[in-house]
C-alpha cells in the first residue's frame, strides 16, 4: 500500500488547517453523561471496547457510528455467532491523553474483555510530544490490565502527514510498533491502510473515511482482532 499512504501523507500536507486536528474541538470532561451505545448481548459475553476519536465514531457519515467499524465488525461477530458486546467509546477529538482519562470511567461501567486502542491520530496532528503519547499509550494498557488482568488489547497505529517533519514522523511512527512489543500486544501497523489518500474512500475533507472507507477499516481491524477474540472465547469457555 505504498503508493495510497504517500497520496494520504501528501493529501494531509495539502489540506487547510489539518495539522491542528481532524476532529470537531473535543470534549473536556472525562466520560459522557450516558455510556456509550453498544450492542445488545448476554450477561456471559465477551464485552470489546473500542477507545478512539473521529475515525472510530464514524464522523461524518449518515448513520454515525452505525456505518463505523466497530458496528460493521460487530456485524461479522454476529454471524458467526460469537456471544460478543460491541462498545463504540470512539469521540471526536480525542487525543491519547483524553482517551486516558476516559478509560477509568468506561471500565467502571462494563468489564472490558477486548480492548482496541484507536488513539494518537489527533496527537500528531496537533503535533503534540511523542513521548507523552507514548506514556499514554502504555498508561491505558496499564490501567486496562488494572482493571482485568485477563484483558486482550489490540493497539491500532497511526501515521503523520510529512508537513509535520520528517524527524517527527519517524519517532510518531515507531511509537505503536515499540509499545505493541514492549507491552506484548497485537498490532494493526496502519489503521487507515488502503484507505488514506484515497480520495474515492474519504468524506470532502479528505480526512474522514466514507461508509466504504470504513469498510475496508473494519476488514483491516478483524484481519488482526479475530485471532484475538478466538483466543479470548477460549479462554471464557
Amino acid at each position: 500500500m505504498i503508493r495510497p499512504l504517500i497520496a494520504f501523507m501528501l493529501l494531509f500536507a495539502l489540506l487547510p488547517g489539518c495539522s491542528s486536528s481532524p476532529d470537531p474541538a473535543p470534549a473536556e470532561a472525562p466520560a459522557a453523561t450516558a455510556a456509550p451505545e453498544s450492542t445488545p448481548s448476554s450477561d456471559d459475553a465477551l464485552t470489546i471496547v473500542y477507545l478512539g476519536d473521529s475515525l472510530t465514531a464514524g464522523y461524518g457519515l449518515a448513520g454515525g457510528e452505525d456505518q463505523a467499524y466497530p458496528a460493521l465488525i460487530a456485524a461479522k461477530v454476529e454471524a458467526l455467532g460469537w456471544n460478543v458486546r460491541t462498545v463504540n467509546a470512539g469521540l471526536s477529538g480525542d487525543t491519547s491523553a483524553g482517551g486516558l482519562r476516559r478509560l477509568e470511567w468506561l471500565a467502571s461501567r462494563q468489564d472490558i474483555d477486548v480492548l482496541v486502542l484507536a488513539l494518537g491520530a489527533n496527537d500528531g496532528l496537533r503535533g503534540l510530544p511523542v513521548e507523552a503519547m507514548r506514556e499514554n499509550l502504555e498508561a491505558i494498557i496499564a490501567r486496562a490490565r488494572a482493571a482485568n488482568p485477563d484483558v486482550r488489547i489490540v493497539l491500532a497505529g497511526m501515521m503523520v502527514p510529512t508537513n509535520m517533519g520528517g524527524a517527527y514522523g519517524e519517532r510518531f511512527n515507531g511509537v505503536f510498533r515499540a509499545v505493541a512489543a514492549e507491552q506484548d500486544v497485537a498490532l494493526i501497523p496502519f489503521l487507515l491502510d488502503g484507505v488514506g489518500g484515497v480520495r474515492a474512500l474519504n468524506q470532502p475533507d479528505g480526512v474522514h473515511p466514507t461508509a466504504e472507507g470504513q469498510r475496508i477499516m473494519a476488514e483491516t481491524v478483524w484481519a488482526t482482532l479475530r485471532p484475538v477474540l478466538e483466543v479470548a472465547r477460549a479462554e471464557r469457555s
